[in-house]
């Protein structure tokens, strides 16, 4: 399975950005997809997932600012990301939970960068 993210960019304090994550392959099946990140000096954190089901969760430093969303293949995500602060500036990786022939494996994207600066 590979995972292609793209979206990421440099953006004032207070906008916005979208991120894309694409899934492809073969013979694999989504659990779910998800967005982490990894901010200068930190370790990797959850910021927001989605089950094949559609069930979301967001870490609480960005609930009310972003959406995560999946197209109808479910082998898309997106993340929404409004009122950006400084904070939030990080690498932002895709993260997929997949079944290959009813074997759990988990697979992550190559990285975008988001900066919030002015």
């Amino acid at each position: 399975v590979q995972l292609q993210a793209s979206g990421g960019g440099l953006v004032q304090p207070g906008g916005s950005l979208r991120l894309s994550c694409a899934a492809s392959g073969s013979r694999f099946e989504i659990n779910t997809l998800g967005w982490y990140r990894r901010a200068p000096g930190k370790q990797r954190e959850l910021v927001a997932t989605i089950t094949r089901g559609g069930y979301t969760n967001y870490a609480d430093s960005v609930k009310g600012r972003f959406t995560i969303s999946g197209d109808n293949a479910k082998t898309t995500v997106y993340l929404q990301m409004n009122s950006l602060k400084p904070e939030d500036t990080a690498v932002y990786y895709c993260n997929a939970d997949v079944m290959i022939l009813r074997i759990p494996r988990v697979y992550w994207g190559q990285g975008t960068q988001v900066t919030v600066s002015s």
